[in-house]
């Protein structure tokens, strides 16, 4: 059931090439090996001078070194075949060197997150949200599956000790949330939390009107774009990676803090949505919460330049624990109250000894003083998540202790 790796098979020669090297051989148009070796040249390539000598030896029968014996079984490329190959020579992706055919799976892992980004930053489109996630989840099952795939892993659904198959008789290979819960996926554990999340996002969102969530869940779309980048280097080397597509989207208009207040704070999301981003969110742990592989925030604080080599920069890069960022943190932590989620609420009350005081109260009681209303300061919505402030708390203490014994 795929929990046990077997044999690496990243520099197995495919059967493919077998059969092609062999059809080059005997069309005696190649005088030197070396020839045939620069048509299969390319970063992570499994043929090499011994092993095409080794596919000499298989075609001219035995007796045969030992090593040449798994070359036999391969029949001759026939002509059409050949042809078909030398023509389409590169077959490989000019950018990451990856090879078109055995490596299909990556580039259209590559392919649809890229399509992902490129609609999330496409000013004229509505649903970015929902097309962003339906090509990542896409993009990362494709990922997913290259990896089991190399490592000779089973990623096929089993019923009664055979394949399970498709109506049209292709195997049922495993979707994204039962790849992210086998033993060796290898996705590291913010990576898996973003995408359960993404993924319990899309059966909320589909077959069903939405109105735009995009800012809601930015932080989260980001941290996946980020996550897929890290992972794929991680597992496939610094080529495949997207750090060459780096591009800074223009604005047409400043983003003023009322702005951002009016268009995202207090945006009120579906109800579905809002309760789905809560229950997640409040699953979590503080650290898990604050994981960028998670959910990922920056602060853009706009500044004057005095360094003239940097007047044209966009955007600076400032080096988490430098004295620079824990200067603006400290100026954050100045301006930005405390918040509080419903279950933090819940838990205060419990230590001041009110451990009657349950979820349900805590609903009760807002709903009936009308606590959301933005005028009333008690909290805020951020990101589709509603937080309260340290006024809300108190006025939950004082209701508390207003209804004497009935919560302890």
């Amino acid at each position: 059931m795929g929990s046990r790796s077997k044999k690496n098979l990243e520099h197995k020669l495919k059967d493919r090439e077998v059969s092609l090297i062999k059809a080059m051989i005997q069309s005696g148009r190649f005088e030197h090996d070396q020839t045939i070796l620069a048509y299969f040249t390319r970063p992570d390539r499994t043929v090499n001078h011994g092993r095409i000598k080794e596919i000499h030896w298989a075609m001219a029968g035995p007796p045969m070194p030992k090593a040449a014996e798994k070359y036999q079984h391969q029949p001759i490329a026939n002509n059409e075949e050949l042809e078909n190959f030398l023509s389409g020579y590169p077959e490989t992706d000019p950018r990451t060197g990856l090879h078109l055919v055995h490596d299909e799976l990556l580039i259209k892992s590559r392919e649809a997150m890229l399509l992902a980004v490129q609609a999330f930053n496409n000013p004229t489109m509505y649903f970015k949200a929902e097309i962003f996630i339906v090509s990542s989840v896409i993009s990362w099952t494709y990922l997913l599956h290259f990896y089991f795939k190399r490592k000779g892993i089973d990623y096929v659904y089993q019923k009664n000790g055979q394949p399970d198959l498709t109506p049209h008789g292709q195997p049922r290979h495993y979707e994204l949330a039962k790849c992210l819960k086998i033993e060796v996926c290898p996705l590291e554990a913010g990576e898996k939390r973003n995408l359960e999340y993404l993924l319990g996002l899309r059966h909320e969102i589909e077959h069903r009107m939405t109105t735009r969530i995009d800012d809601a869940i930015g932080a989260k779309l980001q941290a996946c774009c980020l996550n897929f980048n890290t992972a794929i280097k991680r597992l496939f080397g610094r080529r495949c990676g997207f750090d060459r597509e780096l591009s800074i989207a223009l604005q047409f208009a400043r983003v003023s803090v009322g702005q951002r207040a009016i268009t995202v704070l207090h945006k009120e999301l579906p109800s579905h949505i809002a309760s789905y981003n809560t229950a997640f969110d409040e699953s979590l742990s503080e650290e898990e919460l604050n994981d960028p592989s998670y959910a990922y925030r920056v602060t853009l604080v706009p500044r004057t330049i005095n360094n003239p080599r940097k007047a044209d920069e966009i955007f600076e890069i400032v080096p988490q624990g430098s004295v620079e960022a824990d200067k603006i943190n400290t100026v954050l932590r100045d301006r930005e109250p405390n918040k509080y989620l419903p279950s933090h609420i819940v838990q205060k009350m419990g230590e001041l000894d009110f451990k009657k005081f349950t979820m349900h109260h805590h609903t009760a009681l807002w709903k009936k003083l009308a606590a959301k209303a933005p005028k009333k300061r008690f909290g805020t919505n951020i990101a589709g998540t509603w937080y309260w402030y340290d006024q809300w708390l108190e006025e939950v203490r004082k209701h508390c202790e207003a209804e004497g014994a009935r919560y302890r």
